[in-house]
């Protein structure tokens, strides 16, 4: 399958569904998956997959598969996805990784490789990530790609910060600038 990204340390690849099984090992993890609204199991993890490669089908974007470039470890997902937010399409940076592998760097990097890929493949003028007011972890990658809290808000019954990031601050950090 062919890198949609590469970082130091990661590819970032196109799901497929093949895919169900590595996934599996962070939606059946109920730590991993607390602030979401339930775990998945298999047939709910296939139906996300379909709703994956219907947003690169739509939209040309979404999740993808986070490997270690090193030995093609599995870590994660990580990617730019549709959302509505407040009546609009909005894209969202949104990242969830193996339990094993929290800590270690690997969402803030996929993450910030995938706001910049957000921001030189479409014409949004911001991007956001929709987090769980008391998943702290996920703040954190948010805030260190360049996102701050702009509002608190019910979506989907839960409450969930809006964090942002515009593409004037991106490019005023130098992001505008650099090759891919």
């Amino acid at each position: 399958m062919e890198d949609v990204l590469r970082t130091d340390r990661l590819r970032l690849r196109k799901m497929t569904m093949d895919d169900a099984n590595r996934l599996l090992r962070i939606f059946s993890d109920q730590v991993a998956m607390r602030y979401y609204p339930h775990t998945k199991d298999h047939e709910e993890t296939q139906k996300w997959i379909e709703w994956t490669l219907s947003n690169y089908r739509n939209y040309g974007l979404g999740l993808w598969i986070v490997e270690r470039r090193c030995d093609g470890e599995f870590l994660g997902q990580c990617g730019v996805v549709p959302q509505e937010l407040h009546g609009a399409l909005v894209f969202e940076v949104g990242y969830l990784f193996v339990q094993a592998f929290w800590g270690q760097g690997f969402a803030t990097e996929a993450a910030r490789a995938s706001r910049d890929w957000g921001f030189r493949h479409t014409d949004s003028r911001a991007l956001i990530s929709l987090i769980h007011p008391q998943n702290a972890p996920s703040a954190r990658v948010a805030r260190r790609i360049g996102m701050t809290l702009q509002e608190q808000i019910v979506w989907h019954e839960r409450p969930t910060d809006v964090y942002a990031i515009s593409r004037d601050a991106w490019a005023a950090d130098g992001h505008g600038l650099a090759p891919e």
